[in-house]
């Protein structure tokens, strides 16, 4: 009688939805400017150092036909991407950002070009093919709420999403300016985690002196987890208790690390980090604790690239796995 051999699962799909930019970075005090790979880059840099094993990433991203002899090679570079399949180009020009930074947190955003969203039809046929799903709203067109309420709908994973831009409105010179998001509620309800900066939870509350009541209120749907970063105060997190229990809250301080550098893309580094511990079915807590030590290592680094490079050297260093706890 012949042997029979097991065949592997295959990996779970991660889709990775978002923008694909080409920035330029001003940094306080630096003798020139730095150009570099931004965007969803950073949370596929994050996701190729942090994914849980038996998972693949999808990246679900439109790049513009002005810049895809560029872009595509570089988003086939990172380890973690599997299927590009879901990769469009379009006959838009890419997106392109300029960042100022005035202080070590504020800067001055302007965008140039700009890939369409996924329509509600797009994401809908794109959606059965996945087990889970990570959406960053980096430019805050990639979805309308016709397609969100299609994720909250249709998706039949776990669904993570980083809110930034849709709390950004764009002039007709595209200087980015905060502004409030209508529906917020809505928005909010399409997905079973969201995340949020503190001034995007300021305009998401509306600026309301006690905002987490405000906030509870809009965990329905989808929502079971509200996330908002501090940057050095670490994070604050909300979740939807069980079986009648009140949501419960924690706070996680954030990690020691460079005091100066470059904090682009730290947010969404640490965003794809918790989702990527979660997936991975670390608790809440050692979550936000994992992403606060890596988000705090990109401070380091100028460019998805550099960050990326620099954490699978130091993972190879220290014999640890990429996804590894």
């Amino acid at each position: 009688m012949g042997t029979s051999e097991s065949t592997p699962n295959p990996p779970k799909r991660l889709g990775v939805l978002g923008t694909l930019v080409r920035d330029t970075i001003h940094l306080p005090g630096a003798d020139r400017s730095a150009k570099a790979w931004g965007g969803i880059a950073y949370a596929l840099a994050a996701f190729d150092h942090v994914l849980p094993p038996g998972w693949t990433v999808v990246p679900v991203i439109k790049v513009g036909n002005d810049m895809a002899d560029r872009a595509l090679p570089f988003l086939r570079s990172f380890t973690t991407v599997g299927d590009m399949g879901l990769v469009r180009v379009v006959p838009e020009p890419n997106n392109r950002v300029e960042l100022t930074y005035t202080t070590q947190t504020d800067r001055v955003e302007v965008l140039d070009g700009g890939v369409p969203e996924w329509s509600p039809r797009e994401i809908a046929e794109v959606l059965p093919v996945l087990d889970a799903l990570y959406v960053n709203f980096i430019s805050g067109v990639e979805l309308d709420l016709a397609g969100a309420v299609s994720v909250r709908d249709k998706l039949h994973g776990p669904s993570y999403a980083d809110l930034h831009s849709l709390f950004l409105d764009i002039g007709s010179d595209g200087r980015r300016s905060p502004r409030y998001l209508p529906s917020s509620g809505r928005w909010a309800g399409c997905f079973d985690t969201v995340q949020m900066n503190e001034n995007e939870f300021e305009l998401f509350v509306r600026g309301a002196p006690d905002p987490w009541p405000v906030a509870e209120r809009a965990m329905a749907g989808r929502l079971g987890r509200i996330v908002v970063t501090r940057g050095a105060d670490g994070a604050e997190i909300m979740t939807i208790g069980q079986d009648g229990v009140p949501p419960a809250r924690e706070s996680v301080p954030a990690a020691t690390g460079p005091a100066a550098g470059d904090p682009t893309g730290c947010g969404d580094v640490w965003g794809a980090t918790f989702f990527a511990s979660i997936l991975g079915e670390a608790a809440t807590g050692a979550a936000a604790r994992r992403a606060n030590r890596v988000a705090c290592d990109k401070v380091g680094y100028t460019g998805s690239e550099a960050f990326r490079d620099a954490a699978l050297r130091k993972a190879a260093s220290s014999d640890v796995t990429p996804g590894g706890q």
